[in-house]
């Protein structure tokens, strides 16, 4: 069982505007479907039901447009889906196109949310299949990888060690896929190779090793500042 961060917890609203089946006239086919969608989703929370939740989500994740965002704002749904470690709930997640979502909010949300979208995205690449799935292409990898070295500029104006630590494990994880730890030798932020974060992870070793083993592994050395 993984420890999950308490940054974890979410407490977004759960569903939307006509979410509700019982409001006045008849539900539409939309409402009906968006109740359906919502109903199995809490499912998912709940271990004895996770399994036939997936099942049913995967087979009428056609019909559910918003499932990314409906998992996302619910409360609770990924971290308890985090919990499993399973290839078969990351093969589900990457159908939902979270991926986008959670690149998204890296990128233009708070630092919880993009703490969260960012440890999301960690637990997903720490899967072979959610690895292979970024590495697969150039364009998922420098989508990855863009977004990645974005946060790692603003970092450098505005550290955030707890975010920092995702980033740099990301980073360490896409160095074990060969096409990527090659790219990574030209496009690995110059920030993570001098001195810029040094006071940042000064507290924290676990992480020091884990940037000295991704320069390691990309076969890059420590510029001086």
């Amino acid at each position: 069982m993984v420890n999950l961060p308490n940054s974890l917890s979410m407490n977004a609203p759960f569903g939307g505007p006509g979410s509700n089946p019982g409001a006045a006239g008849a539900p539409t086919g939309k409402e009906r479907r968006l109740a359906s969608a919502e109903h199995l989703v809490l499912e998912l929370s709940n271990k004895d039901l996770r399994e036939n939740a997936l099942l049913e989500l995967s087979k009428k994740r056609e019909l559910f447009k918003d499932l990314a965002p409906l998992l996302w704002n619910s409360f609770g749904t990924i971290a308890a889906l985090l919990q499993v470690d399973d290839t078969e709930v990351i093969s589900f997640l990457l159908s939902t196109e979270i991926i986008p979502l959670c690149l998204h909010t890296m990128e233009m949300g708070s630092e919880l949310s993009k703490t969260v979208a960012t440890f999301i995205v960690q637990k997903i690449l720490l899967d072979d299949v959610g690895l292979d799935y970024i590495c697969t292409t150039a364009e998922r990898f420098f989508a990855v990888g863009r977004v990645l070295g974005n946060m790692v500029t603003t970092l450098s104006e505005q550290p955030s060690p707890r975010l920092l630590k995702h980033i740099i494990r990301c980073y360490l994880r896409l160095s074990d896929n060969l096409k990527a730890c090659d790219a990574l030798r030209s496009c690995l932020p110059e920030r993570l190779r001098d001195a810029t974060f040094n006071s940042c992870l000064r507290e924290d070793p676990t992480t020091r090793r884990w940037l000295q083993q991704l320069l390691h592994n990309v076969g890059v050395n420590r510029v001086p500042t």
